[in-house]
């Protein structure tokens, strides 16, 4: 009996033993086999679009281009840029990335741009290519006008709120007014537009080219709608204009306001600034008064288009004054703020051509139509038939007067009419009697 134990338990031990071995050469023949087929890790790629190598720049500059992973490009993780040997900085975007790089900090010389991406695991090789920066410097008494517009309209989060391409277009229509009969100089008018990119399908598609790279008619800078080019553009503005006692500024901005459309009798605005969106930010009438408020400028027009507005230039509705409480600080001596709307009020856009009260105020400036339009009842605005009232030429007043009066009396306009335009006017000084001489852009 013992004997027939002890052959049992070497049989059964014998047993375990081969199936321990067979398990084992299994997994790990089953081991080796994923490993065989388990691909390795390929290295992302990154390409730089523009600018081109060893080219001249200055101002806002855009750095922009491509990344791809031949893993997917889902795997891409992200895209660095680095100046010189600084840091790297993350860029905006991952298979079409971007980079503002404000040359306005930097000296005149050239300066080396590296480019990588990354898929989490391993980086691209880096790209390179050398820049000249060379910013221009105001000599020509001719050239100390400044303008900037500002519009961000396509969020690509929300169709429903786009405000298409339009803006961009208008923008670029006045800039050209400014350069061609105001003498504003090409490298003093910035346009900064969404987040520097032009989508298909009127804004309503995806991202195709940069707004630097486009063909256009004029070397304006242009770049994203962002709050650090917004805030680096007005700096520089200030900077350099508050250099010349004849500076002249021009500020035009365009967007969504911040309002409450369910309320149709103050838009919720009563205890509230006005607020205007740009791409990744909001911004109060206030804090733009405080970015404002170093501006020396004797010569300053502002438009601001966008629903319930009227805080920007201080007022409610029918002209009348925001309490005290909620003022902006944006309307000083030598300037005029125009609003589009009253702060109560919504104000309309065309997707294609821009917002609809500054269609009417560049139109009546550019076609000499407002030449002789006075404020009128209630500052609704008066066309004046008689030749004493015409000089030959429009000024920002006549061109508000004229928007005015036409958004009120054009029937084809009149499902526009609650709209209420707002002006507060004190160029050149302070007070109704002051402020009776009127501003005329590119004028000495």
């Amino acid at each position: 009996m013992g004997k027939n134990k002890h052959s049992i338990w070497y049989q059964m031990n014998k047993k375990l033993i081969s199936a321990f071995i067979v398990v084992t050469f299994l997994v790990s023949a089953f081991s080796g086999c994923l490993e065989e087929e388990t691909e390795p890790n390929e290295q992302p790629i990154v390409s730089i679009s523009y600018p081109r190598d060893r080219v001249t720049v200055s101002g806002l500059v855009m750095i922009s281009g491509t990344a791809s992973d031949p893993d997917g490009d889902n795997d891409l993780a992200s895209v660095e840029v680095r100046i010189n040997e600084n840091g790297w900085h993350s860029a905006t975007g991952k298979t079409k990335w971007s980079y503002d790089w404000n040359t306005y900090e930097y000296g005149d010389e050239i300066y080396t741009i590296s480019v990588r991406s990354s898929d989490g695991k391993e980086y691209s090789d880096i790209e390179t290519i050398a820049l000249k920066v060379e910013n221009p410097k105001i000599i020509d008494s001719e050239s100390h006008r400044w303008a900037i517009f500002i519009a961000a309209a396509n969020f690509p989060a929300d169709n429903e709120s786009k405000l298409g391409n339009g803006g961009l277009y208008l923008a670029e229509e006045m800039a050209a007014y400014l350069i061609e009969k105001g003498g504003y100089a090409t490298s003093n008018v910035i346009l900064l537009f969404d987040d520097g990119w032009i989508r298909a399908d009127n804004g309503y598609g995806e991202k195709i080219i940069t707004l630097q790279q486009r063909t256009h008619e004029y070397d304006i800078t242009y770049g994203g709608a962002t709050k650090d080019n917004v805030l680096d553009s007005l700096n520089r503005i200030i900077t350099e204009s508050n250099k010349y006692r004849d500076s002249e500024i021009f500020i035009w901005i365009f967007n969504h306001g911040y309002g409450d459309q369910n309320d149709t009798i103050t838009g919720g605005k009563l205890f509230e600034n006005s607020q205007i969106f740009i791409w990744d930010d909001i911004i109060s009438d206030r804090v733009l008064g405080e970015w404002l408020s170093p501006l020396k400028s004797r010569k300053i027009c502002i438009i601001v288009d966008a629903c319930y507005c009227g805080g920007f230039a201080e007022k409610t509705i029918y002209n009348l004054p925001t309490s005290l409480l909620f003022r902006s600080g944006i309307p000083e001596p030598g300037r005029i703020v125009i609003a589009a709307s009253s702060k109560f009020r919504k104000g309309y856009a065309s997707t294609t051509q821009g917002p609809l009260f500054s269609l009417l105020w560049f139109e009546g400036l550019k076609t000499g139509k407002a030449d002789g339009f006075k404020p009128g009842i209630l500052r609704l605005g008066k066309q004046r038939s008689l030749g004493i009232f015409k000089n030959g030429k429009v000024s920002v007043e006549e061109a508000f007067y004229y928007a005015r009066l036409k958004l009120s009396t054009d029937e084809t306009l009149k499902e526009f009419r609650t709209m209420e335009p707002q002006i507060n006017d004190k160029y050149p000084h302070r007070g109704y009697i002051f402020s009776r001489r009127e501003m005329f852009l590119g004028e000495s």
